[in-house]
């Protein structure tokens, strides 16, 4: 009875900043056993989940830190997985991927270390389902691929079957509803022999909506009903919040708006109940969607609004170009010309960027591509297997006919044998050699040296995050005009010779090129390598590449010929960074600072290099560089932004 007490007051010390490891604020130290102090964390940890599902988050987050403290000190590895991974999911409850993604990976890193595969396929399930709510599905799909084969391994049905629940969303989403269906049905056949009502819910839920797509509303009515049943009778709120808005989906597409609007209002409420941002901002909009079609546009305005606004601060994407449709109907049917345009412009620029047919192109055909480039890559290796089992069985045979020969003519024949042998395998090592110098040169030559040798190891590449990057973009000006003048052959030659010289430019900075796109050229300085040096390079980098288009126009005039004017671009800030493709792969990047880099260079002047004012903050204080301030400029899709135009500073020039 003593011990419990003595738990119980350290549970109490813990929670008022005491902490039992350290230096204790009270006079009598209490000291527990290892096995006591464990006991200690599990019901902290337990807590924590408790306000978890409460919607408790700042609670369970506290709590979830404190547990995770006692684990590190007692170096139980499992149990600090364990912490991350429920930190992650509170953060994905509360909108906040970023920070969902980050403790899931850190999760995934310990499980890995301790050999836990079945939190491993957990971990990879659970990334793969954050990045398919931001739109990434080849990124979703990827995680999702690495689950199975770790679930395979363990033989774990039911974990392959919430996978495949997860691969048939994906195909959902991507319209490909035949195989979505055939994923959903390939999961419930192992859930319906279970208990687990939230797992049948799910699976009724995702199938349903799918049913909704084919228009197929009996089915759907049937399924939605039964889901929503089994939410109840376990009282999971975050589940009745995901059914209620595909019921209230099901009638919008009946035009029963009445009851559309009655499950969509409860999905709304659960959803703040439970600070749940990423079912506030759906909800938001599908109401007002529903109010632009009985005629209310004045709180449907109000309704999009508040959804745009909640999809923005978690960088929902569809969510915001369904708001900006909303907006645009509701602003037209004002009479609201202009804020109707600026709507209709928002969710044009919103599709381009889910850009859905491709992602839907891109992953029908991944399996056979990604075989393709693990062929391709361990193409050395394979042959220098064969050639080595060749020579095994070779050897193998020649040392049982030493057995046999007795005579020197064929002791002599063998020692021939031997000879031929050793320099046919000299010159297949060679041959081998050149083959996979020239398949590394060609690896390298298409990407950074950091991501070739991360797909050469894995066969794929995880697309990171990175909190300063500093992206450049170039355009010709008036370049249809003045390729009009030129013929195909010295058009391709001219274009040819300037980005040669850009590409020797970029790599005597060491900035990496990304692209081009026609008479566009994109470089990114930071990636994959952070550099602190980088923000500077890519601004000297940007003033030589107008030094050379300079002086190229200049004397393509003098010699009669056509010239290029440029424009020049260069924003600062954090990107997502990958390989986009399987067969024709390409190091690419993606971000809110991508889109800000084009529309400063689009907003530039020839023969100028401007930046925008966060990459100014950043190198205001370089003596190498001297700024002219712009004031505010209007950017298409942005707003206005303060710009300035950089140069060498003359006095440290000379």
């Amino acid at each position: 009875m003593k011990r419990v007490i003595q738990i119980v007051f350290s549970i109490f010390l813990l929670f008022n900043g005491i902490s039992f490891f350290g230096q204790s604020r009270i006079k009598q130290k209490i000291i527990l056993t290892k096995k006591e102090n464990i006991k200690m964390a599990d019901s902290i940890l337990n807590l924590g989940m408790k306000y978890q599902d409460a919607g408790e988050y700042s609670k369970s987050l506290l709590l979830f830190d404190k547990s995770l403290r006692i684990y590190n000190h007692l170096g139980k590895s499992k149990n600090v997985g364990d912490c991350f991974s429920y930190k992650a999911v509170t953060f994905y409850y509360k909108g906040d991927y970023s920070n969902a993604l980050h403790f899931f990976k850190k999760s995934n890193e310990v499980y890995k270390k301790t050999k836990y595969k079945k939190g491993i396929s957990s971990i990879l399930n659970n990334i793969g389902g954050v990045y398919y709510y931001l739109g990434n599905y080849l990124e979703a799909l990827n995680y999702y691929k690495q689950a199975i084969v770790v679930q395979e391994e363990l033989k774990d049905m039911k974990m392959t079957a919430g996978t495949s629940q997860n691969i048939g969303a994906i195909y959902s989403q991507v319209e490909d509803y035949p195989n979505a269906l055939k994923y959903f049905r390939k999961s419930y056949l192992i859930y319906k022999n279970s208990t687990d009502l939230k797992a049948i819910s799910q699976n009724l839920n995702a199938s349903g909506i799918v049913y909704i797509k084919l228009s197929n509303y009996p089915k759907a009515l049937k399924n939605l009903n039964q889901a929503l049943e089994n939410a109840n009778q376990i009282n999971d709120k975050q589940l009745k919040i995901e059914i209620l808005s595909s019921l209230g989906e099901l009638f919008f597409k009946q035009s029963n708006f009445q009851r559309a609007l009655f499950n969509y209002n409860l999905s709304l409420k659960y959803a703040t109940e439970i600070n749940s941002l990423q079912y506030i901002s759906i909800a938001e909009v599908a109401l007002g969607k529903i109010l632009n079609n009985v005629g209310k546009n004045k709180q449907a305005i109000t309704k999009c609004l508040k959804g745009y606004t909640t999809a923005q601060k978690i960088g929902a994407i569809s969510v915001k170009k369904e708001a900006c449709d909303c907006l645009y109907k509701a602003y037209k049917s004002s009479q609201n010309d202009k804020l109707a345009l600026h709507f209709y412009e928002k969710s044009i620029n919103f599709k381009d960027s889910l850009k859905s047919g491709e992602t839907s192109n891109k992953m029908m055909n991944m399996e056979f591509q990604r075989q393709q480039l693990l062929d391709s890559i361990s193409h050395v290796n394979k042959e220098h297997a064969v050639e080595i089992k060749h020579k095994e069985e070779v050897q193998k045979k020649e040392t049982q006919r030493n057995i046999i020969i007795i005579s020197l003519g064929f002791i002599v024949l063998v020692a021939l044998g031997l000879w031929n042998r050793l320099n046919y395998t000299r010159k297949s090592k060679i041959a081998l050699k050149i083959e996979k110098d020239l398949s590394e040169e060609l690896l390298l030559n298409i990407l950074p040296e950091e991501i070739a040798q991360e797909l050469k190891e894995k066969g794929f590449v995880n697309a990171r995050d990175f909190n300063l990057v500093s992206i450049l973009f170039s355009d010709f000006k008036s370049f249809t005009q003045t390729a009009e003048k030129m013929s195909p052959q010295n058009l391709v030659e001219e274009i040819n010779t300037c980005f040669k010289a850009f590409d020797l430019i970029t790599e005597k900075y060491k900035i990496e090129k990304i692209k081009t796109i026609g008479d566009s050229y994109m470089a990114a300085g930071g990636i994959p390598k952070p550099d602190k040096e980088s923000l500077t390079n890519i601004v000297l980098a940007g003033l030589e590449m107008q030094d050379f288009m300079s002086k190229r126009k200049i004397n393509n005039e003098a010699n009669n010929n056509p010239a290029f004017e440029m424009r020049l671009g260069i924003h600062a800030g954090p990107i997502v960074a990958g390989i986009v493709g399987i067969k024709k792969f390409q190091y690419d990047v993606w971000g809110d600072t991508v889109n800000t880099a084009s529309r400063i260079e689009s907003n530039g002047i020839v023969g100028k290099v401007n930046i925008s004012e966060s990459l100014y903050d950043l190198i205001k204080d370089d003596e190498s560089f001297v700024f002219q301030y712009r004031g505010n400029i209007h950017a298409k899709g942005k707003g206005e932004i303060k710009m300035y135009f950089v140069e060498k500073n003359p006095i440290i020039s000379d």
